[in-house]
């Protein structure tokens, strides 16, 4: 039996703690913030399904070297914003443009004919910049902030080390200008070698941006993530290199750091991981599947880690999130990078998408489909399990979890106070069974499901768990 169903972990802070207050935000399980106990339990990664590609860059404008991806989606329309190139070369340079496709479910993309910028002797095109080095990785976001003009309703970032990032507006998303002549962030040093990417972020009441640095670490340079925050997009405070906690370094290329759409007080980076030197291909396979001369020499795969603020990133797995998979297409340098964001696309499903292919004329767009919240999971076996929260404050009525049974499993809670006895209504005795597997279901008791008499108490949750998954809670 699995050594993992065995462990007794505690991970409590000090007893006299104040109880994290979460209000009717829904929690996911990215990380640890909320355990104190897993019990014959554990928290387990999710991987996503590989659903197919959807979007190809075969246009004589795009190509083998199209890549960092962005997707936006916004009522019922979905967009997506990557750089067209076919061919190697320096950063920044001639014919690096930035193209526009749509879609109204995420799965079938259409690329519109513009008519707005003349590349390859037409405007015959989708094509919405094309003026490098800003088109190189050019990243575009919904401004969400209270107030913002219409005008500036849609905003970007892009640049290079030498040029730094300049920042861009548009009221449509396609129509674009920039903000400012001179750049919001300066060029200098080893910045900006990636995609780099900012929003607004709400919990913080600031921008963020998010941008590649290098960090050395015994006598080695890293691939890094730092970042910066600013109040108007204009004016940004100096930048701050992100932390990983005990985590081992590895090169990060991409970050794809953003606010989860159910839950934005959690940001979600699904990085891309890269490995310089590590080449899994010989050089007949690669001219077998025509790959650039210089790109298989290095691979790559994706890693999620996740943020709640500030400098702190939280990497509680390690492994890998994507895997290259089948394929010799998919182990070649700099594939395999995920989009920036994940949206949803269905009632009960999210997307995310992968650039594919890189550096080969079947260069491509793959999606992934997950379950909602369905990142990781707290994971017990048939023998039984259980988790045991912090001390909690809550507001709300009701609790919603989101979880997946076996046949033969269920998911039962038990709420506690702060020294960990049961409620009398609430315990474990009282607690209805839950089977099943769905998105949003209300946890009850023999009284009912009505737990406002205790919103604004200290608490904790046991979630007792048998062959079941448990992927969020929200009491609302």
């Amino acid at each position: 039996m699995h050594l993992a169903f065995h462990l007794f972990l505690v991970l409590a802070g000090p007893v006299n703690a104040q109880p994290i207050d979460i209000g009717s935000r829904r929690e996911l399980f990215v990380d640890r913030l909320l355990i104190d106990k897993l019990i014959n339990a554990r928290l387990e990664l999710q991987r996503p399904r590989e659903m197919g590609p959807v979007h190809k860059f075969d246009k004589p404008w795009e190509g083998a070297f199209s890549g960092y991806s962005t997707l936006i989606h916004e009522g019922g329309l979905y967009r997506l914003y990557y750089r067209g190139i076919p061919n190697s070369g320096s950063d920044g340079r001639q014919g690096e443009v930035t193209c526009y496709a749509e879609s109204k479910d995420g799965i079938h993309w259409t690329r519109p004919n513009l008519g707005l910028v003349e590349v390859h002797g037409t405007k015959e095109n989708n094509v919405i910049l094309a003026t490098p080095p800003y088109t190189h990785n050019f990243a575009p976001f919904l401004d969400r902030k209270p107030g913002v003009p219409a005008s500036e309703r849609f905003k970007a970032v892009g640049g290079t080390t030498k040029s730094g990032l300049t920042a861009f507006v548009s009221a449509d998303g396609i129509r674009w200008r920039k903000l400012k002549e001179e750049p919001i962030l300066p060029p200098g040093g080893s910045r900006y070698d990636s995609q780099n990417l900012a929003f607004y972020s709400e919990p913080e009441g600031k921008y963020i941006c998010y941008f590649r640095t290098f960090k050395r670490i015994n006598g080695q340079n890293y691939r890094w993530i730092s970042r910066t925050t600013s109040d108007d997009f204009r004016t940004w405070a100096p930048e701050a290199e992100m932390t990983f906690g005990g985590a081992p370094a590895e090169h990060l290329y991409t970050n794809q750091t953003s606010e989860y759409f159910r839950a934005p007080h959690i940001r979600i980076a699904i990085a891309a991981r890269f490995f310089p030197g590590r080449q899994v291909i010989d050089d007949e396979e690669a001219k077998a599947i025509h790959v650039d001369p210089k790109y298989y020499k290095d691979i790559s795969d994706a890693v999620l880690f996740s943020t709640r603020g500030g400098t702190a990133y939280d990497r509680t797995f390690i492994d890998a999130f994507i895997r290259p998979g089948l394929g010799l297409e998919n182990w070649v340098s700099r594939t395999n990078y995920p989009a920036w964001n994940v949206v949803q696309t269905g009632p009960a499903e999210m997307s995310l998408y992968v650039n594919k292919h890189y550096g080969q004329p079947t260069a491509q767009l793959v999606r992934y489909a997950m379950r909602l919240d369905g990142f990781a999971s707290v994971r017990a076996g048939a023998e039984g399990g259980e988790l045991v929260t912090k001390p909690l404050r809550f507001r709300g009525a009701g609790l919603d979890l989101n979880f997946a049974t076996s046949a033969g499993g269920s998911v039962r809670v038990e709420l506690q106070d702060e020294n960990g006895t049961a409620i009398p209504g609430y315990g474990l005795s009282e607690a209805k069974e839950l089977i099943g597997d769905q998105i949003s279901r209300a946890a009850r008791w023999a009284q009912g499901g009505d737990v406002s008499a205790l919103a604004g108490k200290t608490v904790r949750v046991r979630f007792v768990l048998k062959d079941a998954d448990l992927y969020s809670f929200r009491f609302q």
